[in-house]
């Protein structure tokens, strides 16, 4: 957006503040933020009390929050995240915990024929209390709750309490009296449930903080959002969404949705104003006859030749700007504001030669889907700022993403997340809060989460980013293959089985779909993941999407098999690596810095077993990087080299699937983001600070590439552009050895196709080598446009381990410059996986993670706070032989 839409923008919302504080309003809604002020303690008779009783004082507390985070702030609990002090935070989510706050009322709100208080948020089951009366049972931490409470308030200060129960120990005795226990997810390590008896299943919470295989186990509780007062007269406008029901170049025919509460039947005008892209303004007026009660209304109306809301790299995420006014008697009672772009999504499912299809297709469009799946990214969600938000995504966009997948075992994400998803062109695939567990088949807990959906998918109905809802994470994949499942329907009856398959049914198949479409009708909806919408089994290759995981987990295969799996759409797939060497030090001391120490088993969740002491995740993860690289020289050598493992494996699927366009269209990897700081499957840390994949990921996801995959001894290049034009090309392959002699070269002219990938050579590595040492030769197959290299890959003919890998020498030279520091490197001989960093001392590069070819020249952008003698001081170079032999340049 440039300086004169962001000062029209500007203007305009001025204009219409200036219509909305005008003294006209003074019968508009009003809100009262009741977010000050709060303290908490233990529950008076809480068993924790006697253990931990400065914590059953009354202690200040802060809302939006949880207990554990103000615990943490008033210092009565270690930070989970520091060494294995996660056990010494288990114990308040075992507990019962009291909040309160005094609040003024002006006899001028009193007066207001209407006052709700409104809790954006509990977690999760929550009692509250106004001036010692009851109103409110709370059970779901993803619901919106409101109650009118006019009659109970009164003038000056009132009284507001909410009790909060540990939901472990409020379901755990229901739970143990029932026939059986669904299956659930993982099960505790601390012995607070006993194995097999998870309550996460049975409660609207967040499962991810029931411990997941990248995440610590923080049950948390809490006003985890705002509480509000809202007090208004007559009439009050409820929801307002600018509904897309065709949109194409032409023109977008689009509905000004509004529900409107009144107490009286009459009239009412609507006044609708919207602000195009490029600064144009239109507006619309309509007179309205409403009845006493709910009143939804639908006011249609177009915008010629819109300017369309474009993905990633598709062309720009235009967005408008709509205000409506609603005045009774020509005074203006309500008003909102809606941000939003007009786009078309289609999810493709067409028959084809391969199978189904599974493609998104935006403004007629197909795209192929290109980035990784989001998880929370704090076990605390109240600790997640904007600024947090916007770096995460906007490291996806400068990764040439365009699509996250929102996994359901978190939670629906703040309006910052989408927002920002909207200004950056990133598409989302939505999924409704499920991770896997079985869920309910009881009509209460449908109802509970029909209450959920509608609510959130009218909250989000506007991101156009949004362009899947899913009901689900692999409850039915699970359901139908996994072992612990297989078990556990042998030893109930029929009868109980089919009415945990029909409650499942019913759930995704209509309670979850009818909320879509109902509420957003215009974006596509998909009842699990993996899944076929019910067409057959899910999980499979030709039909729907799918999650490959017989690399890394289940077979332990090697990365080369995702080359041997093609399946339509790869929601999940992943490697482990380490985190930066700067954020493992963050969260240990020195003596904890091997790969079988306490603390840092306890940073590693997967297949960890009942206890931390038998976890063999490390032992997994080396094993992978051993068959790739061999064996590390040192604890920094083997974090670096799982780096490069988990980039060079994920960059190997990206590549091959991207190349298999349009039989397959989409490559989401397993995950951006992490939780808290860990060894996981993310290309980002907790920190910020990006892996090596991340890196990778930068080039294999470019507009064009050239993918060189070797498999089998036979190496096929493929084109492949995401452009909607036809481009002129040139590629190249070079075989040389590792001092830079060139053996082979052949170039060819070629025309990228638009949106596709084009086969372009087959090589045997016979054909390569020529005679050539496969130990001491490599390929490198080069996209040249205009003369400059686009898009590099390279091919090895042996494992890196077996290969006869020089020890480089790398000059590195860092001067200041007018954008900050520019950091040269060369080198006489090959070097792999050149890897920079700067230890203690936080800088940004403009890339890193890269081959380095002999006697090339590479000009780096460092950007940092820290002064030229710092950074040369910190300033580290890494590359694969110096991991696995010899010294450190």
């Amino acid at each position: 957006m440039t300086m004169r839409h962001v000062l029209r923008r500007w203007c305009w919302l001025v204009a219409l503040a200036a219509i909305a504080c005008s003294p006209s309003l003074a019968s508009a809604l009003t809100t009262q933020s009741l977010d000050p002020g709060w303290q908490f303690r233990l529950a008076p008779g809480d068993p924790h009390v006697q253990a931990h009783p400065r914590a059953a004082q009354w202690l200040p507390a802060t809302v939006p929050g949880s207990a554990q985070t103000d615990l943490l702030a008033s210092q009565l609990v270690p930070d989970p995240y520091w060494r294995d002090d996660e056990a010494k935070i288990q114990w308040v989510g075992l507990s019962n915990w009291q909040y309160r706050t005094r609040f003024e009322v002006a006899a001028a709100t009193l007066a207001r024929r209407h006052i709700d208080i409104v809790f954006d948020g509990l977690d999760t089951f929550a009692d509250v209390y106004l001036n010692g009366h009851k109103i409110l049972v709370a059970d779901n931490m993803f619901r919106r709750w409101r109650v009118p409470v006019k009659s109970l308030l009164h003038a000056g200060a009132n009284a507001l309490e909410v009790r909060l129960y540990s939901p472990i120990k409020r379901l755990q005795p229901w739970l143990l009296r029932q026939p059986y226990a669904l299956p659930g997810e993982f099960d505790s390590v601390f012995g607070d449930e006993p194995k097999g008896k998870q309550t996460a299943n049975y409660v609207r919470k967040a499962a991810y903080q029931y411990g997941w295989d990248w995440g610590p186990r923080i049950v948390t509780e809490g006003i985890w959002q705002g509480v509000k007062l809202e007090s208004w007269d007559t009439l009050r406008l409820a929801d307002f969404s600018i509904a897309q029901p065709s949109v194409t170049a032409e023109v977008a025919k689009l509905q000004a949705q509004l529900e409107l509460q009144s107490d009286v039947a009459g009239s009412a005008h609507v006044a609708l104003h919207w602000r195009t892209p490029n600064g144009k303004t239109g507006s619309l007026d309509r007179k309205l006859a409403l009845r006493a009660g709910d009143n939804t209304v639908a006011i249609p109306f177009e915008i010629a030749h819109p300017d369309r809301w474009w993905p990633a790299g598709y062309g720009k995420p235009n967005l408008y700007d709509f205000h409506v006014d609603v005045a009774v008697d020509g005074t203006s009672v309500a008003s909102a504001d809606r941000e939003t772009g007009l786009r078309s999504v289609e999810l493709r499912r067409q028959k084809d030669r391969w199978g189904r299809r599974f493609e998104f297709v935006v403004n007629g469009v197909p795209i192929f889907a290109k980035g990784a799946n989001f998880i929370p990214m704090d076990s605390f969600p109240t600790r997640v700022t904007s600024a947090r938000i916007r770096q995460l995504l906007q490291s996806a966009h400068d990764a040439n993403m365009n699509m996250l997948r929102v996994w359901g075992g978190g939670y629906y994400l703040p309006d910052d997340f989408y927002v920002e998803a909207d200004k950056l062109g990133l598409m989302v695939w939505q999924e409704f809060m499920f991770g896997g567990a079985i869920p309910p088949a009881d009509r209460a807990f449908r109802d509970n989460v029909r209450n959920e959906a509608a609510q959130q998918v009218r909250r989000l109905r506007d991101h156009p980013s949004i362009v899947l809802w899913c009901g689900n994470n692999e409850v039915e994949t699970g359901w139908e293959s996994w072992d612990d499942r297989k078990v556990f329907k042998k030893t109930i009856t029929a009868a109980q089985r089919k009415r945990i398959e029909h409650g499942m049914r019913q759930l995704f198949d209509h309670t979850l779909r009818d909320a879509v479409a109902k509420y957003e009708p215009s974006v596509p909806y998909w009842p699990g993941s993996p899944g076929t919408d019910y067409a057959g089994p899910v999980n499979v290759t030709d039909d729907g999407d799918y999650h490959y995981w017989n690399v890394w987990s289940g077979d332990a295969l090697p990365a080369t098999a995702y080359l041997d799996v093609t399946p339509r759409f790869m929601s999940e797939y992943g490697l482990q690596a380490m985190p930066p060497m700067a954020t493992i030090d963050a969260f240990t001391e020195p003596s904890d810095r091997t790969l079988d120490s306490q603390v840092i088993r306890a940073h590693q969740k997967f297949d960890r077993g009942p206890h931390y002491a038998e976890s063999k995740g490390n032992q997994r993860l080396l094993a992978y990087v051993e068959r790739e690289f061999g064996k590390p020289k040192s604890f920094v050598a083997a974090d670096y080299l799982s780096q490069a493992m988990q980039a060079e494996g994920i960059q190997l699927a990206a590549e091959h699937l991207r190349a298999s366009r349009p039989e397959s269209m989409g490559s989401l990897y397993w995950q951006l983001d992490d939780v808290w700081p860990g060894i996981t499957w993310s290309s980002i840390d907790y920190y910020g600070r990006w892996k090596m994949l991340q890196f990778h990921a930068r080039r294999f996801y470019a507009p064009v590439l050239i993918a060189a995959l070797r498999n089998h001894g036979v190496t096929t290049v493929s084109l492949v552009s995401d452009l909607a034009k036809a481009t002129p090309v040139r590629w190249r392959v070079r075989v040389m050895d590792f001092a830079g002699k060139v053996l082979v070269e052949r170039t060819a002219d070629a025309k990228l196709a638009p949106l596709s990938s084009t086969h372009v050579a087959r090589y045997t590595d016979a054909q390569l080598l020529q005679g050539a040492d496969p130990r001491a030769t490599f390929a490198v197959f080069e996209l040249l446009e205009g003369g400059k290299t686009v898009s590099r890959n390279l091919v090895f003919f042996e494992a890196p381990k077996d290969l006869a890998l020089p020890a480089p020498h790398i000059r590195a030279g860092l001067r200041p410059d007018a954008d900050g520091y520019v950091l040269e490197l060369s080198s006489d001989a090959l070097a792999r996986e050149v890897w920079v960093s700067f230890g203690a001392v936080d800088a940004t590069l403009s890339d890193n993670a890269f081959d380095l070819l002999p006697g090339q020249r590479v000009s780096l952008q460092v950007r940092s706070h820290a002064n030229l003698a710092a950074l040369r001081e910190a300033l580290r170079v890494q590359d694969v032989a110096d991991a696995t032999a010899g010294g450190v340049h």
